[in-house]
């Protein structure tokens, strides 16, 4: 593994930063309807907000209803992003992805049972829905690897056969559940079960963005057993990481990190695939640089599929999960074709 000095990681940083804050300002202001803003408007309606006091229309529009909605979005990417980056580190293949794994299905599941029994009235509050969803993906987490394990080995082509048979399952499940559900309530859930990342109150955001941000954290100071790890786990062991205990710690942290945004956003497929894989090949395999690299190019990522989302069909609404899956469904078809041509030493 080659030495990462800090300017490096300091450029790369503060550079995708930098950029993820400008494309939030910008999707921000973008939308079908077009108020009239400017900075001087902008600063007194927040002062409006944190006073409580009422605010323009263009203030509703841009503080209560955009904003929320882009952070929303940047704290869904980051999530999806990092759990991708840490599954790929554990399995040594850049083809595992929350989605594939049926990971992101658990977690749907979980949030689902969690709406219809209305858990946030049953004294959960806004911490509910999450709950189940992680419990959902850490549950499938588990499922998926010991349907897959094989004499203490984890073949790549078992995991993602193991995750499409739970994600075809789990959407059984999820379907029958709907079917003894109310139609009203059937249509909201299964919009939301596309992906979809509305506009959502600043307290839930917040609540989500804890989720994540202990995560991130449990997976960033995992970083350097994760490159020891691509070693193999017995020469990783060898060189003092704690191989499962670390396994352990990524797998609960990423289940986390994705059960808490499925309860929110639905079933967001391929930014767990696409986003690391492109950060890896931009930037190496180095995951002291990678994790935050990927965590800051999956939120700026999904805000930009959010932002077409709303806009390429105005007024109407398409799911952001249909952007992700026009961009992730040829890349991972181009992946497997790259990774097969390198197996058979085509050129």
């Amino acid at each position: 593994m080659s030495r990462l000095g800090p300017g490096r990681w300091s450029l790369v940083v503060g550079g995708l930063s930098a950029a993820l804050a400008l494309g939030a300002l910008i999707a921000a202001l973008i939308g079908p309807t077009a108020p009239m803003l400017s900075p001087a408007s902008l600063l007194q309606d927040f002062q409006r907000l944190t006073s409580g006091e009422t605010l323009s229309p263009a203030g509703v529009i841009f503080w209560q209803v955009r904003l929320p909605r882009v952070f929303l979005a940047g704290i869904v990417g980051a999530a999806l992003s990092v759990a991708g980056a840490g599954f790929q580190a554990l399995l040594r293949n850049p083809l595992a992805d929350p989605f594939l794994l049926g990971v992101s299905g658990g977690g749907a599941l979980g949030a689902i049972i969690a709406m219809l029994l209305d858990v946030s009235a049953a004294g959960f509050g806004i911490w509910g829905v999450p709950l189940f969803a992680f419990a959902g993906a850490l549950g499938t987490v588990l499922l998926v690897f010991s349907l897959a394990r094989t004499e203490g080995r984890l073949p790549i082509h078992s995991l993602l056969l193991a995750g499409v048979v739970a994600n075809a399952f789990f959407s059984a499940v999820i379907m029958f559940v709907l079917s003894l559900s109310s139609p009203e309530r059937v249509q909201g859930v299964v919009f939301w079960m596309m992906g979809s990342v509305g506009s959502e109150r600043w307290s839930l955001v917040a609540g989500i963005g804890v989720y994540v941000a202990l995560a991130g954290a449990v997976l960033f100071g995992r970083a350097r057993d994760f490159n020891l790890l691509s070693l193999g786990e017995e020469p990783a062991g060898h060189l003092g990481v704690e191989v499962e205990r670390t396994k352990l710690w990524a797998f609960v942290a990423a289940s986390l990190a994705v059960g808490a945004v499925v309860s929110v956003s639905g079933i967001v497929g391929f930014v767990g695939l696409v986003v690391p894989h492109l950060v890896r090949l931009s930037l190496g395999p180095d995951h002291r640089l990678l994790l935050p690299a990927a965590f800051l190019s999956g939120a700026l990522f999904l805000i930009l599929c959010d932002t077409l989302a709303r806009t390429l069909v105005a007024p109407a609404e398409m799911p952001v999960g249909v952007v992700t899956a026009l961009f992730g469904g040829p890349f991972f078809i181009w992946l497997l074709r790259r990774r097969r041509a390198v197996a058979f030493g085509e050129t």
